[in-house]
């Protein structure tokens, strides 16, 4: 696997977390070291940017760190997919399943894209895909965006467990440093 921003030395494997069997991906040295935060978020946006995006959507909670970024160098709206229970307003919910068990994300009823926005969502890995799947499908669904219209950029990909490719089956674009 390539390393072309040499930012593997910055995440660390933690075995076990959160359940025996899975091999965690900690980011905390990457956000830690300044050089590689500042790399890791100028290559994203420019690959935000290369989309034309005109939204960025994030998920809870690593996300986050990395699409803020983002979001305000290209000073986009920025637009939170959830936890259940953590967003003030009615939302729209999403069933999904992880590696090692099922959750839920939501995004706020109103929220306002229009259906030609081209939306990049933002986390820091894709695994199985199912968050990232997850996510998607909300703002396909509720908000009339096309799949065409939707790239999922990541810091990580864990190839092994075929995250990007079923989202590319799913007809979505993926892209990760």
């Amino acid at each position: 696997m390539s390393d072309k921003f040499k930012l593997k030395k910055f995440i660390r494997k933690v075995d076990d977390f959160p359940i025996e069997g899975i091999v965690f991906r900690d980011i905390t040295s990457l956000i830690e070291t300044p050089e590689a935060f500042v790399t890791t978020c100028e290559e994203l946006t420019i690959l935000a940017k290369l989309f034309d995006a005109n939204a960025i959507a994030s998920i809870e909670s690593r996300g986050f760190i990395f699409a803020g970024s983002i979001a305000k160098d290209l000073s986009l709206p920025f637009i939170l997919a959830r936890k259940p229970g953590k967003l003030p307003n009615p939302t729209f919910t999403r069933d999904f399943d992880l590696e090692y068990g099922s959750t839920s994300i939501e995004i706020q009823k109103n929220t306002i894209l229009n259906k030609t926005d081209r939306v990049v969502i933002v986390d820091d890995l894709v695994a199985t895909g199912g968050t990232a799947i997850a996510c998607a499908e909300l703002i396909t669904e509720n908000f009339d965006i096309t799949k065409e219209n939707i790239l999922i950029l990541a810091v990580i990909d864990l190839p092994n467990l075929g995250g990007s490719n079923l989202i590319k089956q799913q007809g979505y674009k993926v892209e990760h440093l």
